[in-house]
């Protein structure tokens, strides 16, 4: 099973250690948590109006609800109150922000009884972070927007932590997907054609573990670990914020998890923003986590939603 650590008092140094060992770091809402939640609410329910946004799939055609969600998650990515709620987060939770840098946050739905499960409100099937090119350094924070239940949350699978699991990563470039794919979320309703990594052998998905925490409770975990979407038949839709991290320090001295079998191209690398002034890592360290020259049509940093 996965080790759980609750309101842990360790450095973040330590921490960061624990987490690339495969150890799940929970805590309780806090003050930084709390308004990062309230801000985001504001924005979902003003574009929900008078709908409750838990419940407002059942009152909406499929399509109108993915197109309220192509406005809605943009707007909340690119927020600049999102970046400055983010570094009140990390130091409240003990990172550096000196040496923390961040991605953009992003806005996660996931809707209850396969209402809608492709494009912008992608039900993710198990996979690792780092199949869809994130470094073996990356840290995902992660926490519920509204109270979530044991069915509508996260499910990790610890038996593949350190376990190969035959996978499509090879396949996967993050350059071409920002060139291709990412705009086009929200077109993908009833069936996502978009090629992605997935397991290419049956995954055992019990046992497992789900951390259910309120809302403003954050979840830290790294990018290696397994993990997929519940399948949602709680009957409310599942609003949540996520966004990933990596240290300074780890990114110069290539430390992090173990690779299991990742095999994608390109980098997240330069979608890191640095908590302070919300520069970009150097571009020289970026390219050196280019294994391969990037394609002639590459994006390297996407503008747009995800």
């Amino acid at each position: 099973m996965t080790t759980v650590q609750v309101e842990s008092t360790l450095s973040d140094d330590d921490r960061r250690a624990r987490l690339f060992a495969g150890e799940v770091f929970v805590y309780a809402p806090k003050p930084s948590t709390l308004a990062f939640v309230e801000f985001t609410r504001g924005l979902v329910r003003e574009a929900f109006g008078d709908l409750d946004p838990e419940t407002a799939q059942y009152h909406m055609p499929v399509e109108e609800y993915a197109a309220l969600l192509a406005d809605l998650k943009p707007r909340f990515i690119h927020h600049p109150r999102c970046k400055e709620l983010i570094r009140e987060v990390l130091r409240e939770h003990g990172a550096d922000i000196e040496k923390t840098y961040f991605d953009v946050p992003r806005l996660r739905t996931s809707t209850s009884d396969d209402y809608l499960t492709t494009g912008i409100a992608y039900a993710f099937h198990p996979h690792r972070d780092t199949w869809y090119s994130a470094p073996l350094c990356q840290l995902n924070w992660w926490m519920p927007v509204f109270d979530i239940v044991p069915n509508n949350g996260l499910a990790f699978h610890p038996k593949y932590w350190d376990k190969p699991v035959r996978n499509g990563s090879a396949s996967y470039n993050y350059y071409e997907w920002n060139a291709k794919n990412r705009a086009s979320a929200a077109q993908h309703i009833g069936k996502d054609t978009r090629v992605q990594p997935k397991p290419e052998e049956e995954i055992e998905l019990f046992p497992q573990t789900r951390i259910v925490a309120p809302s403003g409770g954050m979840m830290i975990f790294s990018a290696q670990h397994l993990h997929s979407s519940v399948p949602n038949d709680s009957g409310r839709t599942r609003f949540s914020i996520d966004f990933r991290t990596v240290h300074y320090d780890d990114v110069v001295n290539r430390v992090g998890a173990p690779n299991a079998d990742s095999a994608c191209t390109g980098t997240t690398m330069r979608d890191y923003l640095r908590a302070t002034d919300f520069s970009r890592l150097p571009e020289d360290l970026c390219a050196s986590y280019d294994t391969v020259p990037p394609p002639p049509d590459a994006v390297l940093v996407f503008g747009g939603a995800s």
